[in-house]
């Protein structure tokens, strides 16, 4: 359990790629994380594109970055949604600002660019917001993962394995200098 005190905010709205949601909320937690699910305050639960319910812990207004080791957004179609809440955002350009973990999968990459934080970063997302990311100041590259500092991005659900390894490596310390950029 390598990141046992370690605490991770999720943030969920809906129509989130469930892979990109429940595969890091279980691999945080069989870690040792304590992960908390944080919704826009639009609702209790919220129902992923393949129809699975999450259930929030917090709203994204009542929750302070101090208090969290780092903050990982799934993607699918709720970054789009999430983005139209600014303490949603407010989340991830604090983490980022603050030197936290942010990691971002797929679509999630909408959120890093509304949290205006990709400016000179490198990264990778869905190849069909390329361009979101790009005018948003960003170097996009297509691999699995990619390690830029403390902002860690993945393409697909396919790369899970690689994005939660890299997350739990950065979040125990143990990420090997050749996983940077």
């Amino acid at each position: 359990m390598q990141l046992q005190g370690k605490r991770i905010m999720i943030p969920v709205e809906n129509m989130f790629n469930d892979l990109e949601f429940w595969y890091p909320f279980y691999r945080l937690k069989e870690e040792g994380a304590a992960v908390t699910v944080v919704g826009s305050g639009s609702a209790s639960a919220y129902t992923g594109k393949a129809g699975t319910h999450a259930s929030v812990d917090a709203g994204a207004a009542d929750l302070k970055v101090a208090d969290f080791d780092g903050i990982v957004v799934p993607g699918g179609y709720a970054p789009d949604i999430m983005r139209r809440y600014p303490e949603m955002v407010r989340l991830v350009r604090e983490s980022f600002e603050t030197g936290r973990l942010v990691g971002a999968i797929c679509h999630a990459g909408w959120m890093l660019a509304s949290a205006k934080i990709l400016k000179g970063r490198t990264v990778t997302s869905f190849f069909a917001i390329r361009d979101d990311l790009v005018h948003a100041g960003a170097t996009w590259v297509d691999r699995e993962v990619v390690v830029d500092g403390h902002l860690i991005t993945s393409r697909t659900p396919d790369d899970l394995p690689a994005f939660m390894r890299a997350i739990i490596a950065f979040l125990s310390g143990t990420e090997p200098a050749e996983a940077r950029r």
